[in-house]
């Protein structure tokens, strides 16, 4: 396994805010993690990363025990976290290369900048950037030492749509070049398309961790959409496919009703993260 934890614990005084959580991660898998804003998503990764000491537990990376060799490890992985902090009187070139050299690399920046559309700001500094370029230019800096594994925290937080494909389109090239990837997001959409597995944090505690279509169809709701016409414009019914007074139901509007279009709804990721933390997405 390239990242395994077992029982990671931490506390901060009084709250615990990751409650002895076990898992794993295997060469070349995207793994969603998810939960809602306080559920522990961030100190894990920290002691992931070795930002944090487990309190109790322990997280090997690469087969790297993270808490006894840091060094070694971070020689081997890419951080993307939302919160940007980069050296706003550097360019974009300068902030790449002043990471670059911390490694003791020199590697094609032109090509990276490329990469990752930023060929045009190349030169202006840090500061005078969007949210959304400074968020690709974080993205950049995770791949600068050809990492093993990639930790993205919202990688695509304030992009525009182009933008943001362009990054999954990345993560997914990254991906099949057999790196891991370790992806907190609270874009369900996103995770839904990227991850191989997803695992759901709630309260410090791992709820669920399968893949997403498992989880779709374990805990989603699964309907049958009736758009029907009347008078006065449309009406539409949502009928439960595990509903056994479905099939009935369909026949009678069928038969009775003018329907205009009739199609399945598919569960969805936000509904299992709904049904999983009693809590609404929170953007």
């Amino acid at each position: 396994m390239i990242i395994e934890a077992e029982t990671l614990t931490y506390s901060y005084d009084e709250h615990l805010a990751v409650d002895h959580i076990s898992f794993s991660v295997d060469k070349g898998e995207i793994l969603g993690f998810l939960g809602p804003n306080g559920a522990g998503k961030t100190t894990t990764t920290k002691m992931l990363t070795g930002q944090l000491i487990p309190q109790e537990g322990w997280a090997k990376i690469l087969g790297i025990d993270i808490s006894s060799d840091p060094k070694k490890v971070h020689e081997r992985i890419g951080v993307c976290f939302e919160e940007k902090n980069l050296y706003p009187r550097l360019t974009v070139r300068e902030n790449l290369k002043f990471f670059a050299d911390l490694f003791g690399i020199n590697p094609d920046l032109d090509e990276l900048l490329k990469r990752v559309d930023l060929t045009k700001w190349a030169d202006d500094r840090a500061e005078t950037l969007s949210k959304g370029l400074q968020q690709r230019v974080m993205f950049a800096r995770s791949l600068i030492n050809d990492p093993d594994i990639l930790f993205l925290d919202e990688p695509t937080s304030g992009l525009d749509p182009i933008s943001a494909d362009a990054i999954r389109q990345i993560i997914v090239t990254e991906k099949r070049k057999g790196k891991t990837i370790f992806l907190t997001t609270h874009n369900m959409m996103e995770a839904d398309k990227l991850s191989d597995r997803v695992a759901f944090i709630n309260e410090g505690k791992i709820v669920a961790l399968d893949t997403p279509e498992n989880l779709k169809l374990k805990l989603g709701k699964r309907a049958l959409k009736v758009r029907m016409r009347t008078q006065t414009g449309f009406e539409e019914e949502t009928l439960p496919l595990d509903d056994p007074k479905t099939p009935e139901r369909t026949k009678d509007l069928l038969k009775t009703k003018e329907v205009a279009t009739i199609h399945t709804q598919e569960a969805t990721l936000e509904e299992v993260f709904i049904q999983l933390t009693g809590r609404k997405l929170e953007q």
